[in-house]
């Protein structure tokens, strides 16, 4: 996703974040898919759903399309935006199609969107959707580290606004969570898949921890609530709501209640549109109703709650006004400025820090150009705690690369194995997250910059008017105000001069502003607020060691040169001149070298006063006539406390003090013990001057009490500062921690997320297989019942399967396959170029068909065709035996029923009566000339005998001639007699020939009979 900043359009009139890119694809139920070309956008007043899906969520997706109505249309787009394997065509197209009678595409780039359609992305690409039109990208993002869904989501809230629409099913990891924010911050309505029914539930259960899913059901649940939910929020456009001022007033006080927060000066037309989408959420028809739903459920207060945040932000929103900042803003902060100063800034309203961490990335880049380092405090507040957690991560999803160039991100984040960002601790420590409210929290002060950006335009002019001043007060002179793109000083132009209008960059006048308007804060303590919370821990000290030496002589030289001792501002001992025993003494307990520890009876509170004082002053303290208790006695001493000024080169140390022990001069000395020793047996003078002694001696004593006291409490408020602030730092060191742990589980998150990949693959692969196993078994059944033998070789002419059919006419086995099928023996007759006709037909891809026969007289139709693959390359051959010996003895009784029948066509055509009889003598044939001569038709000649056409006179003849001719010796032509149906006596020549089978056995006699003439009969008698 890198480098895409200059690939997506940002709406800086708005500052929302995220982009859209497009898709388009042809329709799994062939309707044409639209026309990705076509200017023809359609009306943009239909919600588009976004279904995110990973690992599992075919499932899910069969079951949420298979409880979509069928009898009407749902009015809405659907696209499905799942994890899919890069290097896997996708099925899912196909797929869905099963469940739906909406028309699915697969996305091509700069698809238009329409209505009751369902568009699925395909592999390998991220979308956007932008103008009406799906458009995709290449994925700059390895694969695992890709966050498709977020990014379709975060472009679909910017474009649809309250008619986006999020739907989160079975995935790992963390993909669809910031989608989900950006949905709901735009008014859209966003529904997860319930854990429980998920295959995996990373991913619902990431978007359930926001806070911010209206609906959390099953797959099958969701149409319904989709359909009713579209219905109430967008049935009846443009749509208000009837309220009433009774009850706003009671959800302000409800939402106050609960949550602490007010709302009432917030603009009423925000206000009212998150509450509609509440109200249709659940269902509700009218505001009373609603205030009563929100009496009963303390949730709704906190749903609505969330509801009404503005959480829209983004790294550099509106660009063109952080390069303004950066060109002309930024440089001036670092204007004379000494190196020990603190530069403050406050960034109200910083959501989920991303604004806050820009604003110190700017600063990191002008201290890196000017080869300084400066300290700098931002102080980032909101009301959202939730979003302050987040920001405190500084973690942030891969999608930010849309919005930071490269090289930022290089310099200024670290990517985990889980493709999130996370930003250097050198900008995290600049920001110090906390949660405010603007609106009765006291401010920050002393600032040099106030970012307060997107916040001004949700609230009303009441309510401006009293925030404007309140920035005033809290910057410094010459401080500047950024502001929203939309956003104005109204009539407190007088506060501030503009320095960039587009930008919304102002200048604080030089005018006294005197106190803040209080009136709005409900709670005291300004100044508490305003103090700085951390403090740095002094510094190693080896690196000064080797100086300390010249520095405490050089002091000692300059005061006489009494009993000193070297310190730091805790009272530790650096340097040690002079015999220190009559004022220090070791403390009992573990060896330490501290002066406050050490310090005899009679130093110790002044001595900790004292170095209190020194400290925050830099200015000498002196503690004259002290007495100190040396061993049963008491010693008179003078203390004094001095700030050590080091050179320059060791200016960024620990501050140094010198502590001095001097003896008073012998008057002064003399002087207190000589009123300490006054007796009671002396007059009444000394008595009253000694009484006026101690009571001096007391008031002292309780003075230095005092001080002692007030030091004590100023130190107890610096130790709970700093207990606090160590508290925060074990706080940023657990947070480190946790961030520390979730980076060694970024790689099983990686590997979860390319687990969910190949889980979707399996799935789409399980149902291949599945629709392959039936077909397989419809090829097996059809091939099976056909009854045609079939064998496939490839070009090395190796069996690579065969029915079972064609076992008969080849010895194969099914360890057979894989074997040469030359090297099988066939059961063919005088076929044995098997071989040979396979390789002719792979040379030249022209098909053979040839008749064989097997051993048992079977024949066969033995057909070689090349094997053809879908993309029209040849595989092999394909070898198939299709019995053809019914057609061969058809063919055969076809061969002489042709020449019987030009048999019978010059049988009935002949001039000769001719007959066919059996062994018996029954009449088998009798032609039409045999009608005419002896007088009987066909039908009653079948059913007589040969024997009823002989004359008594000639039976005998004519059975010696049937005998001769049922042993097939041949006979010529003779002459004999027959009787007509009248009786007449007939010569005629008779011809007759014996019919013999295929076992070569006479089964009938035919004879062909020529009457003979009386003209011929004369003729031949005279011959």
């Amino acid at each position: 996703m890198k480098g895409r900043d200059n690939m997506i359009k940002k709406k800086e009139d708005t500052g929302k974040e995220g982009q859209v890119h497009s898709a388009e694809e042809t329709a799994v139920n062939e309707q044409p898919a639209p026309d990705a070309d076509s200017n023809k956008i359609p009306k943009e007043d239909f919600p588009i759903v976004g279904i995110g899906a990973s690992a599992g969520g075919l499932a899910a997706f069969e079951a949420f399309f298979s409880a979509m109505p069928n009898d009407t249309n749902p009015g809405m787009a659907f696209v499905l935006v799942q994890h899919l394997d890069p290097n896997h065509k996708s099925l899912l197209t196909d797929l869905i199609g099963r469940y739906t009678r909406m028309p699915v595409y697969e996305i091509k780039d700069g698809m238009v969107v329409q209505p009751d359609c369902v568009y699925v992305i395909p592999p390998n690409h991220d979308m956007i959707f932008q103008d009406g039109k799906l458009q995709l990208l290449e994925p700059s993002e390895p694969r695992g580290h890709r966050l498709p869904i977020d990014i379709f989501f975060r472009s679909l809230a910017q474009s649809k606004q309250e008619l986006a629409i999020g739907i989160i099913l079975s995935g790992t990891g963390s993909d669809g969570t910031l989608g989900v924010r950006a949905i709901k911050a735009e008014g859209g309505m966003v529904m997860t898949q319930t854990p429980e029914s998920s295959e995996y539930d990373g991913m619902p259960r990431s978007a359930i921890a926001t806070g911010l899913v209206d609906y959390p059901l099953p797959p099958v649940e969701m149409p319904a609530q989709l359909i009713a939910y579209v219905t109430k929020a967008f049935g009846k456009r443009p749509y208000s709501i009837p309220s009433t001022e009774d009850a706003m007033k009671n959800i302000f006080s409800l939402l106050r209640t609960q949550t602490g927060h007010d709302f009432s000066h917030y603009k009423q037309n925000t206000i009212n549109r998150r509450i509609e989408r509440r109200m249709a959420v659940q269902n509700i028809q009218s505001v009373d109703e609603y205030v009563r739903y929100l009496e009963q459920k303390p949730a709704e207060v906190e749903a609505l709650f969330s509801d009404l945040l503005i959480g829209v932000t983004s790294f550099f929103r509106n660009p063109t006004a952080f390069e303004t900042l950066q060109k002309k803003l930024i440089p001036d902060l670092f204007t004379n400025r000494r190196a020990d100063s603190a530069i403050r800034i406050w960034v109200a309203g910083c959501s989920t820090g991303e604004e806050a961490y820009s604003i110190g990335i700017l600063l990191q880049e002008q201290m890196e150009m000017l080869k300084k380092n400066f300290k700098v405090q931002i102080f980032a507040t909101d009301i959202d705690s939730r979003a302050i957690g987040e920001a405190r991560s500084g973690v942030y999803p891969a999608s930010i690369s849309i919005d930071i160039s490269p090289e930022r991100l290089d310099r200024f984040f670290t990517q985990d194995s889980g493709g999130d960002y996370r930003i250097r601790k050198s900008i995290r420590d600049m920001v110090v997250f906390s949660e405010q409210d603007i609106i009765k929290d006291p401010p920050f002060s002393k600032l040099d910059m106030l970012s307060c950006r997107n916040v001004l335009i949700y609230m009303d002019r009441e309510l401006q008017k009293k925030l404007i001043p309140l920035f005033h007060y809290a910057l410094n002179p010459g401080g500047f105000l950024f502001l929203g793109p939309s956003e104005t000083l109204g009539e407190f132009d007088n506060l501030f001069d503009m320095l960039d209008r587009k930008s919304k960059i102002y200048l604080k006048k030089y005018v006294d502003s005197g106190h803040p308007p209080m009136g709005i804060f409900n709670s005291p303590g300004l100044e508490s607020r305003t103090r700085e919370t951390k403090r740095s821990s002094d510094k190693a000290l080896v690196e000064i060691k080797p100086q300390m030496r010249e520095l405490t002589e050089q002091i000692i030289l300059q005061n006489y040169a009494p009993v000193s001792v070297l310190v730091n501002q805790h009272g530790d001992i650096l340097y040690l001149h002079g015999r220190t025993g009559m004022y220090l003494e070791p403390a009992p307990g573990e060896a330490g070298m501290n002066i406050l520890k050490m310090a005899r009876e009679g130093l110790r509170q002044e001595l900790a006063t004292g170095l209190y004082k020194v400290a925050v002053n830099k200015k000498p303290v002196f503690y004259p006539g002290l007495r100190v208790k040396t061993n049963g006695d008491f010693t008179t001493v003078n203390l004094t406390l001095r700030p050590v000024a080091a050179d320059p080169d060791a200016a960024s140390g620990p501050d140094l003090f010198l502590v001095t022990f001097e003896k008073p001069p012998e008057g002064e000395q003399s002087k207190t013990g000589k009123t300490t020793a006054i007796g009671a047996g002396e007059g009444a003078f000394e008595s009253a001057m000694e009484d006026d002694v101690r009571i001096l001696e007391l008031k002292r004593e309780l003075q230095v009490k005092e001080e002692h006291l007030k030091a004590s409490n100023e130190e107890l408020e610096t130790s709970n500062e700093e207990l606090k602030s160590s508290n925060e730092e074990m706080q940023s060191i657990n947070e480190e921690l946790q961030s520390t742990n979730e980076e060694l589980e970024t790689s099983k998150e990686e590997l979860q997320s390319v687990n969910e990949e190949l889980a979707t693959v399996n799935t789409e692969l399980q149902n291949k297989v599945t629709d392959l196993s039936q077909a397989i078994n419809d090829m097996n059944n059809l091939l099976g019942g056909t009854g045609i033998g079939t064998i496939f070789v490839d070009h090395q002419l190796r069996i690579l399967r065969f029915t079972p059919v064609v076992t008969q006419i080849i010895n194969l086995i099914p360890t057979d396959v894989g074997r040469p099928v030359g090297h099988i023996v066939s059961n063919l007759l005088g076929y044995d170029r098997l071989v040979i006709d396979i390789k002719e037909v792979l040379d030249n891809l022209i098909p053979k068909d040839i008749e064989v026969q097997t051993q048992d007289g079977s024949w066969y139709l033995l057909r070689i065709r090349p094997y053809r693959t879908l993309e029209n390359v040849i595989k092999g051959a394909v070898i198939t035996f299709t019995e053809i010996s019914e057609m061969k003895r058809a063919r055969e009784i076809l061969k002489e029923s042709e020449v019987m029948h030009r048999l019978a066509v010059v049988v009935q055509d002949a001039s000769d009566a001719i007959t066919l009889q059996d062994m018996e003598g029954h009449i088998l044939a009798w032609n039409p000339k045999a009608e005419n001569m002896y007088g009987w038709s066909e039908a009653e000649a079948l059913k007589m005998n040969i024997s009823s056409l002989v004359p008594a006179s000639r039976k005998e003849g004519e059975l010696v001639t049937l005998k001769k001719l049922s042993h097939s010796e041949v006979m010529e032509p003779y002459r004999t007699q027959r009787l007509a149906e009248d009786g007449r006596i007939m010569d005629v020549w008779l011809t007759a020939t014996s019919l013999v089978n295929k076992d070569n056995e006479i089964y009938a006699i035919a004879t062909t009979e020529r009457e003979i003439k009386p003209e011929n009969r004369e003729k031949e008698i005279k011959e």
